[in-house]
């Protein structure tokens, strides 16, 4: 069942986001070749604690991060660890928190030094889809509208969109309805309306879609790069509003 948020809900998640986004901002400025992505995940936590919130991913179903830390083909959910970020990787970082008992999820990939032409253009697509995926976010339209558009911007590129990973719903819960795919036919799937809140994250290969498990982690079936873009987006009077930016 789809939550609506009331007016108020939305603004107590407006806190939990901007505490996101500013935590994400910190982030990317340590970013950097020579800098492991366990010492990342060590920043993170400690913001977030800082900041009166708390880490969603610490302990979710076992996962040992605050952050997820995905290099190169790894799509999401890679572990941070003691390997270093190295000169040219894409580093995907995901990141969830809780405050005053509401979520806030949204990711980047950021570039290592200087990356190639074609892991920027990845990213870049990857990002822009995210914001085709948000003139969808209307009252009237059908969540597959949303699903669509990111499909049809990043296909029409020559990416593959994954299948096996989605976006979704967000709110009391890091996880809730509806599922939000990055693939799917415009004018299919509920009929979207004022209050509802969701997590849109594109996550976009430089290949294939097709991905395999490793452990945790999912990984691109070509071992090439894949990119990672996410906020959570609420549907209010106004529009849609991201709360993560």
């Amino acid at each position: 069942m789809i939550k609506i948020k009331s007016p108020a809900e939305i603004e107590c998640m407006r806190k939990s986001g901007e505490i996101l986004r500013d935590c994400l901002l910190f982030l990317g400025e340590r970013v950097k070749a020579g800098v492991s992505t366990k010492r990342l995940d060590e920043f993170a936590y400690d913001y977030i604690i800082r900041h009166g919130a708390k880490p969603s991913f610490l302990g979710y179903g076992g996962f040992p991060g605050t952050i997820c830390a995905s290099v190169d083909e790894v799509v999401v959910h890679g572990f941070p660890s003691d390997k270093r970020l190295e000169e040219g990787q894409i580093f995907s970082l995901d990141c969830g928190l809780v405050f005053k008992g509401w979520q806030a999820d949204a990711a980047r990939t950021f570039p290592v030094g200087e990356i190639s032409e074609e892991k920027q253009r990845l990213v870049d697509t990857t990002r822009e889809s995210f914001f085709e995926a948000v003139k969808q976010f209307k009252v009237g339209k059908r969540l597959g509208d949303i699903s669509n558009a990111v499909q049809t911007y990043c296909e029409s590129r020559g990416y593959g969109v994954v299948r096996s990973m989605v976006g979704h719903g967000i709110g009391r819960e890091m996880h809730e309805d509806p599922q939000v795919p990055n693939f799917g036919k415009a004018g299919h799937g509920p009929r979207l309306e004022v209050g509802m809140v969701l997590a849109i994250e594109p996550m976009i290969n430089m290949g294939t879609w097709q991905t395999v498990e490793n452990g945790w982690s999912c990984v691109t079936a070509d071992r090439k790069p894949s990119a990672h873009y996410e906020n959570t987006v609420a549907l209010t009077e106004n529009g849609a509003e991201i709360l993560t930016l």
